[in-house]
C-alpha cells in the first residue's frame, strides 16, 4: 500500500474511533447456480442491515452455469457479532442451494507451517509475515527433521519434530491431527515438506492444505522435475501453489509464475531461479487464502485478487 494511502487509512479510523464509531466488517464468499437476481438478493441484505459494501467481485461459469461473489462490507452501528449476521443470512443462502462462508474480515487466519529440510520457502513466509503483510497467525512449524529448529527459534515460533518413517507414518499422522486440533489450527502451508499426507489426513482439512509444487504443473509432475526440464531444454521453468486432496499435485491451482531460461543455464541454475519462483507463489498464495479471496470450483479455483 503506498505511504499516502496507508496514512489516509490510519487517520479515517483513528477519527472513527475518536467519533465512537465500532465498524464491524465481514466478507462473504458465496457459490451457487446461476440465476437473476443474485447479486441483487445479496445487495439488499447487506442494505437492510445498514451496511456498506466496500468490494464486490463477482463471476460466472459458463460450463458450469455456477455463480461466484465475495463480497466486502462493514456495518457502522457497533460491533455486530458475526454469529448474529451468519444465522440471519442462513435462509437466504439456503433458498439458493448456495455453498458459502462468512468472516470477519479482521480475523487472523490461525496456520500450522509443514518442513522438512529445504529452508527458502518458510524463510520467506516469516519474513513477510514478521512485517504484518499476512493477516495470520503462525501457531506452530512442524517438521520431520531438527534442521529448521534454529530458524523457528528466532521468530519466537514452536517448533515440533515428527520422525516419519514408513514404518511410524499413520502414528505420526495421528500426533499430528492431535496437536493440530488442540491449537486450533485453521489452515496448513506445506513449504515443501516431502512427506505425502494420507487420505484422512486432507480429508479433515478440506482446501485447508496449500502446498507449492516446484513445477508448472500438470507437466513435469513426480519428483525432479528440474532435472525434466534441463533434460528437455525447455525455455520456460515455473511452480504451482495449489491445495492439497487425495490425489498427488492434482489439487485446485491457487497461483503459477514463470521464468525463462535458455541453454546457458545449468541445472544449478534452473534449481535457483525456481527456488526464487517458489518463494514468490506460495507466498501469493498464501496472502489470497488468508484474505479469504478463493472460491474452489470443482478441480479449479476463482480468484479474485
Amino acid at each position: 500500500m503506498p505511504i499516502e494511502l496507508d496514512l489516509e487509512c490510519r487517520i479515517t479510523k483513528m477519527n472513527r474511533t475518536m467519533q465512537g464509531e465500532n465498524l464491524s466488517d465481514f466478507i462473504l464468499l458465496f457459490s451457487c447456480p446461476d440465476r437473476p437476481g443474485l447479486v441483487s438478493t445479496i445487495s439488499r441484505f447487506i442494505y437492510e442491515r445498514n451496511g456498506n459494501i466496500l468490494d464486490l467481485d463477482e463471476h460466472v461459469d459458463p460450463v458450469g452455469k455456477t455463480f461466484f461473489i465475495r463480497v466486502a462490507w462493514n456495518v457502522p452501528s457497533g460491533a455486530v457479532p458475526l454469529a448474529e449476521i451468519d444465522a440471519a443470512f442462513r435462509p437466504v443462502a439456503s433458498g439458493f442451494g448456495a455453498s458459502w462462508i462468512l468472516r470477519h474480515s479482521g480475523s487472523r487466519t490461525r496456520i500450522a507451517v509443514f518442513v522438512s529440510r529445504y529452508d527458502h520457502c518458510l524463510q520467506e513466509i516469516l519474513w513477510r509475515n514478521s512485517i504484518g503483510e499476512f493477516p495470520v497467525e503462525i501457531a506452530l512449524i512442524v517438521s520431520n527433521h531438527a534442521d529448521l529448529s534454529v530458524l523457528a527459534a528466532r521468530y519466537g515460533i514452536p517448533y515440533h519434530v515428527f520422525a516419519v518413517t514408513a514404518q511410524n507414518k499413520q502414528d505420526m499422522e495421528e500426533k499430528q491431527l492431535e496437536l493440530l486440533a488442540a491449537e486450533k489450527i485453521d489452515t496448513i502451508v506445506l513449504a515443501r515438506y516431502m512427506q505425502i499426507l494420507s487420505s484422512d489426513f486432507v480429508d479433515r482439512y478440506p482446501s485447508r492444505i496449500i502446498n507449492i509444487h516446484h513445477s508448472f504443473l500438470p507437466a513435469f509432475v513426480g519428483g525432479n522435475p528440474y532435472r525434466q526440464a534441463y533434460e528437455r531444454g525447455v525455455k520456460i521453468i515455473g511452480a504451482t501453489s495449489h491445495y492439497v486432496t487425495e490425489d498427488l499435485d492434482e489439487g485446485p491451482i491457487i497461483e503459477q509464475d514463470i521464468i525463462r531460461v535458455s541453454h546457458k543455464d545449468s541445472l544449478d541454475d534452473l534449481i535457483r531461479k525456481g527456488r526464487d519462483l517458489e518463494r514468490l507463489v506460495l507466498a501469493k498464495a498464501l496472502r489470497l487464502h488468508a484474505n479469504h479471496r478463493i472460491l474452489v470450483n470443482g478441480k479449479k479455483t476463482v480468484v479474485f485478487d
